[in-house]
């Protein structure tokens, strides 16, 4: 690994336990540097009841030895005994078989094959462009672009660049391993597992941890902060990987080399100048900075991390982004006000999920004056069945997956049935979401 700042100090240690592998990557001032800045507040997990994660073990010992820590075992048993004939998971089900079956037609993504170079030169290094940036139409060459909020440049979705291979591959590999999970068909794995090592692991094709040239901007910036969003994609694979975890497959050589690959890009993410930056945002840029070295670092074995940053989430995070009404008001600036909402809140309840893998309760964190994550999910809820009516900028309200999954998870979170029946409001209009493979309609 490369070295780290001065006063950092990485030291790796290994537990081995009768209950199975914890790869513990203790990196001790790393953790001080990732809680800095914020008063932790460590208490004891107390909510929602279900299976036991275990720190960077995830939920294995509930779930046949899949490591996964998003993905409970209770909730993916009960979509797979019901998604045959249940109505409401019918539809999820057969449309991650297709996108399965589609997927194991398809070559492996990688990295190496795009167009345009990164300014290092070198391939192997992921790069996009920020994705509201245009040519500047009063130039000739287009430089600097200009931004757009809210129009996205379909450029950025070209092979000229990483990001569109990037969604692919994490949105094949977790069909995949959707599909070896209902089905116990190994073809589903085997295909996975080719595309993951051509992206993480193969010398020829790997792309390298880090994200120095993500969201670039042309004629400004070879690679921002705002890139580290970009891997948001690779949590989809993380949670693969744990359903992959019994297939043969995948190697122990595999996962050992897939943890050593997150744990670079962890270190990547504490340490670089873009990774701090992001670090510092005080929007959804900053909530989706901690949920990603948080899921990355209990997947390469790094509890202390993923505490460290969890356990300074609720007053880094929560108290200063969500006001006493529960309105996030650096999204409601946005033109798609109510996107970044649910897209914001989404990262929280991700964050407050690995929470209960370290023993820090994030659903039940509330501050004097009412600001949590349950305060932001009320305030909401209460635009639901009038999203119509949602008096911010919003170019898309249409557009009503976000909100389907706030609420569908917090009923689950909070044993809401009040959520419940607002999130059944959007389960037509979502019949196909992932979030039903992963959740079942709520029942108390």
């Amino acid at each position: 690994m490369a070295d780290l700042p001065s006063g950092t100090r990485y030291v790796r240690r290994t537990h081995i336990r009768s209950a199975g592998w914890r790869a513990g990557a203790a990196l001790s001032g790393l953790c001080l540097l990732l809680a800095a800045g914020s008063a932790a507040w460590g208490q004891e997990a107390a909510s929602p009841a279900g299976p036991a994660c275990d720190g960077a073990l995830g939920y294995a010992e509930a779930f046949g030895g899949r490591r996964t820590f998003l993905l409970r075992p209770d909730h993916l048993a009960a979509v797979k005994a019901r998604s045959l004939t249940d109505g409401a998971l019918k539809p999820a089900r057969a449309a991650v078989l297709r996108r399965a079956d589609a997927a194991l037609t398809r070559p492996a993504y990688t990295v190496v094959d795009k167009t345009r170079s990164p300014a290092s030169g070198d391939p192997h290094d992921y790069m996009s462009i920020g994705p509201y940036w245009w040519p500047d139409p009063d130039r000739p060459d287009g430089l600097p672009y200009v931004r757009r909020d809210g129009q996205v440049n379909p450029e950025r979705a070209t092979n000229a660049f990483d990001a569109t291979d990037m969604e692919a591959m994490s949105r094949d590999v977790q069909a995949l391993s959707f599909a070896y999970y209902l089905t116990d068909d190994e073809r589903y794995a085997a295909k996975a597992v080719e595309m993951v090592r051509a992206w993480f692991l193969s010398p020829e094709t790997r792309m390298n941890p880090n994200l120095n040239h993500a969201q670039a901007v042309p004629g400004r910036e070879a690679g921002r902060a705002e890139g580290v969003i970009d891997a948001h994609r690779l949590v989809r694979v993380v949670e693969s990987l744990g359903l992959l975890d019994p297939s043969p497959a995948l190697t122990e050589l595999d996962k050992k080399a897939l943890r050593d690959w997150f744990a670079a890009l962890v270190e990547w993410m504490a340490t670089s100048p873009n990774g701090r930056a992001e670090r510092a945002a005080r929007n959804n840029h900053g909530v989706y900075y901690d949920m990603l070295l948080s899921h990355f670092a209990l997947y390469a074995g790094m509890d202390d991390a993923a505490r460290a940053v969890i356990g300074a989430f609720g007053p880094r995070r929560l108290a200063p982004q969500i006001e006493a009404d529960g309105r996030l008001p650096q999204e409601l600036t946005r033109t798609r006000s109510l996107h970044y909402s649910t897209w914001t809140l989404i990262a929280a309840m991700d964050v407050a999920q690995l929470g209960q893998c370290v023993g820090v309760d994030v659903w039940g964190y509330r501050t004097p004056d009412g600001r949590s994550l349950g305060k932001a999910v009320d305030f909401l809820d209460d635009w639901a069945g009038r999203e119509n009516e949602w008096p911010f900028p919003e170019m898309d309200l249409d557009q009503t997956g976000g909100l389907y999954e706030v609420l569908l998870r917090g009923a689950w979170a909070w044993s809401d049935a009040e959520l419940a029946r607002k999130a059944e409001l959007y389960r037509a209009r979502n019949r196909s979401a992932d979030i039903n493979l992963r959740l079942p309609p709520y029942a108390p």
